[in-house]
């Protein structure tokens, strides 16, 4: 007890010898405490909000799905499932909304409502009472953006398939929306009664017919849904509650706040080395201190404790400070992600994250500075009168392992924590040592390379060279520090360049950028006039045919359906079975496409005898549980198809050319029912738009795409998630240079001494500045390089591992961020130590 107070009461003179140095230390901690505190507050108060509006997303208890109209079993069991409540029916698809007065088009998509929905939640519209007015009929209600798009205004027409609404006004707030999915097809809703009067539910339209409930009050909701979904399932009618959407949800965006937190962890970790290499530096500084405690008689194991407990001081300072910054900058995270989750967040302090965030910041400080602060049991009480003799040299302790173990222990267990996946943690982990690693051997060689230094160089450039070797320099500190932010920063956007590069327009006159869908046979001769007299490109018309699954390798769907052991086994997902297929035939592979497994059919296998040969992609394959050799019967409109699957297909679906599923040969379903896709090319946005106009104006079932469109709303919606991720790693550099800040100001006794000599030796003040800028430029530069180079390598890995694309380095990029690293790395490094360039050198002299 005794040494506990002895160790407590040096650990508080300690801190107030050096109160700029804890706040300092503590900064760096506060910065990773702080962003983990925002992401992990924000993700209590997401399942909190999810959990209050489960009911309003789903805007109805229970929610019947399918992509066809109800058969009079399919409503008899609505019956059932309704116990008398109430009922609702929506249907969605797919349209061109045309505007007559400017002949713009766009590709919107469709909800037709039925009175009543929705049960819970509001909607909010401008003008107030435009909802109320969908029971009229003959009138749209529409997403803002679309209004801009098609130059139009509340009041306005605008046309749909066959029918013309009356624009009654914007929505403000609907129930599950997610705004930033409308850059793809903005929403429009009519009246459910006005659906038919488009002419868009006929063949080869993508609908979706969906049934909301509202049970009575006092109604077990997941008994009713549970009573009926067996049966429905069968029908390929999927049931929803607001608990099944509160789950998934739940799933998906934590999944995302977790990932976002180990850029978090990132920021704190680098946080901790500041701390390592303060604490080694510290050892050095208080050798003389230490060794007369030991003469004192304190034992080594309390000299230890005393400035373990001094760590920990910083740790709970910066665990304070980062709760307070990262629960302040809680209320910016909704603001990021703004438009790209379906509720209403409400911000508020989480007691838990508060408390977790300031154990981690003494936790987090005290684990790293553990390893150089186990030295203090090596030094002799001697030493006390040997500093002035001989210099104290401190042996290795094998204890330091156990430390490094516990490090290693306490990163891998916190990033399980933060991700709850120990195989994701293991490999963070592994990434971080990784770094780390290779940025303190590119310190080692940089030390290295600083020893030969060519003489004819000026001597500014050779003396700011030698300083990145000289005795207490910083030069492995500096350059992990800011090698390390840089390289997560980096990392991060190498990964979205790339991703973004995939939607990006190819500029060759050949490369398609206007699609057009749901063509009947009967129209392809009119389409193919029209892009002919607006100058476009030969289209390619592709025919696709929908179908479904009828079995699989011998077993009928309705049995794979009720069969309640295969989804317990992660088998054949419900998806993949009920879902309805649009493939289409040839007997050669498209550029977009690279058999994996078994062999292409030659041409004419369509029409021998047997099973017919199918390709499947692959991903698909793997879903379904089949391969090559096994066999699927197809429901084409009513016919059976028996087919084989003779090869898997690897499918580059960001191509931007009609990718199928399955493909068939030619022969087996060319006479089925059919829609048509045309690619063509028309070179300018003006071009695009006419076509597009003259070809809805005359056939109002067809939808067409605008290639750069759709890519500048991916790029868009790409872009809004980089940016929370960037604004996050944004920490990881500013740690970074927290910690450059703090290993300047552990050496400042040893530069001052040095400026000294210098300037007592003649040098002027620009002279001595020109050093730093030398050295801090040499620092930042290597950061720079080692950071980049490690980057390229990370980002190439998650580029083609995760998502199977080729990396783009922007080379550009690449040198701007190696010129503000050096630049950030000299501004620091001036500002820290402008008392060695501001005083003269007899000011100095007194000082010492």
């Amino acid at each position: 007890m005794k040494a506990l107070r002895f160790a407590l009461t040096h650990a508080r003179r300690e801190g107030r010898a050096a109160p700029r140095r804890i706040i300092l230390l503590a900064a760096t901690v506060a910065l990773g405490i702080a962003a983990l505190t925002a992401i992990n507050g924000f993700t209590a108060n997401l399942r909190q909000s999810i959990r209050d509006q489960s009911r309003a997303l789903l805007g109805a208890d229970i929610r019947l799905g399918s992509r066809t109209r109800f058969s009079p079993v399919a409503d008899s069991l609505l019956g059932v499932a309704a116990k008398g409540g109430d009922v609702a029916r929506v249907v969605s698809f797919d349209a061109m909304a045309y505007a007559p007065t400017t002949r713009a088009t766009r590709l919107v998509d469709v909800e037709a409502i039925g009175a009543g929905w929705p049960f819970y939640g509001t909607v909010r519209t401008d003008p107030a009472e435009a909802w109320s007015r969908l029971t009229t009929g003959h009138v749209i209600i529409v997403d803002p953006s679309l209004l801009a798009s098609l130059g139009v205004k509340v009041g306005d027409s605008v046309s749909i398939g066959k029918a013309k609404f009356e624009v009654a006004g914007t929505v403000v707030e609907i129930p599950g929306d997610v705004t930033a999915l409308s850059a793809f097809a903005p929403s429009v809703y009519v009246p459910v009664g006005d659906a038919e009067a488009t002419g868009l539910l006929g063949f080869g339209a993508r609908l979706s017919y969906d049934a909301y409930i509202k049970l009575p009050v006092g109604s077990d909701v997941k008994a009713a849904a549970n009573g009926v979904r067996a049966p429905l399932r069968t029908l390929s009618i999927s049931v929803r509650t607001a608990s099944d959407d509160e789950r998934d949800l739940n799933d998906s965006l934590t999944k995302l706040a977790r990932y976002l937190g180990l850029v978090a962890l990132a920021a704190l970790l680098l946080g901790g080395i500041g701390v390592a290499s303060a604490s080694r530096e510290l050892i050095t500084r208080r050798l003389e201190s230490i060794a007369v405690l030991r003469c004192l008689g304190a034992p080594a194991g309390t000299v230890l404790l005393a400035y373990l407990l001094e760590a920990g001081m910083i740790g709970l300072v910066g665990g304070i400070i980062g709760v307070a910054a990262g629960t302040a900058l809680q209320l910016s995270v909704p603001a990021l992600l703004h438009g790209m989750i379906p509720v209403n967040v409400h911000v508020a302090a989480d007691p838990a994250t508060i408390v977790l965030g300031i154990g981690l910041g003494i936790w987090v400080t005290m684990v790293f500075a553990l390893g150089p602060l186990l030295g203090i049991r090596r030094v002799p009480p001697l030493a006390a009168l040997r500093r002035d003799a001989e210099e104290l040299i401190i042996p290795r302790d094998a204890a330091r392992w156990g430390a490094r173990l516990l490090l290693a222990l306490s990163v891998l267990l916190l990033a399980a924590l933060q991700v709850r996946s120990l195989i994701v943690a293991t490999g963070f982990s592994v990434a971080l040592a990784v770094a780390a690693g290779s940025l303190a051997l590119v310190a080692a060689g940089l030390v290295r390379l600083a020893r030969l230094t060519p003489a004819r160089l000026p001597y500014t450039w050779r003396q700011g060279l030698a300083n990145l070797h000289r005795p207490a320099n910083q030069t492995a500190s500096v350059i992990l520090a800011l090698g390390f932010g840089a390289f997560v920063l980096l990392t991060l956007f190498l990964t979205e360049r790339s991703l973004l590069s995939r939607f990006a327009i190819d500029t060759r006159p050949d490369r398609p950028d206007l699609v057009f869908f749901d063509i009947q046979p009967d129209q392809v001769d009119g389409v193919r006039q029209i892009l002919k007299d607006g100058g476009a490109t030969p289209a390619s018309f592709t025919p696709i045919v929908p179908m479904r699954i009828k079995s699989l390798k011998g077993s009928p769907v309705t049995a794979l359906l009720t069969d309640s052991t295969r989804p317990a086994r992660g088998e054949r997902p419900g998806w993949a079975l009920r879902r309805e297929y649009r493939s289409t035939w040839r007997d050669t592979a498209t550029a977009s496409e690279r058999v994996t497994d078994g062999r292409w059919w030659h041409a004419g296998a369509g029409r021998a005898a047997g099973a017919v040969p199918i390709s499947v992609e692959e991903g698909l394959a793997n879903t379904l549980g089949v391969t090559v050799g096994d066999t699927i019967t197809w429901d084409v409109q009513g016919a059976d198809v028996v087919t084989r699957v003779a090869n898997l297909r690897h499918v580059e679906w960001t191509r931007f050319e009609p990718n199928f599923f399955v493909v068939f040969p030619a022969g087996p379903v060319d006479r089925a029912p059919q829609t048509l896709v045309a690619l063509t090319r028309g070179n300018t946005p003006a071009a695009r738009a006419a076509l597009q106009a003259a070809v809805v104006s005359r056939y109002s079932n067809i939808s067409a795409i605008d290639a750069s469109v759709l890519a500048d709303a991916i790029a868009r919606l790409v872009s809004r998630i980089a940016l929370a991720v960037r604004f996050l790693a944004l920490f990881t550099l500013a740690a970074g240079a927290a910690v450059l800040v703090g290993a300047v100001a552990a050496s400042r006794r040893q530069r001052l001494r040095e400026g000294v000599l210098l300037k007592t030796l003649g040098a002027t003040r620009a002279q001595v500045m020109r050093i730093a800028v030398v050295e801090y430029a040499a620092l930042g530069l290597l950061a720079a390089v080692a950071a980049s180079g490690l980057a390229i390598a990370g980002a190439a890995l998650l580029a083609r591992s995760r998502f199977e694309l080729p990396l783009v380095v922007p080379g550009g990029a690449l040198a701007a961020v190696a010129a503000g690293l050096a630049a950030l790395s000299v501004i620091v490094g001036l500002w820290t130590g402008r008392e060695v360039f501001s005083g003269t050198a007899l000011e100095e002299l007194r000082g010492e």
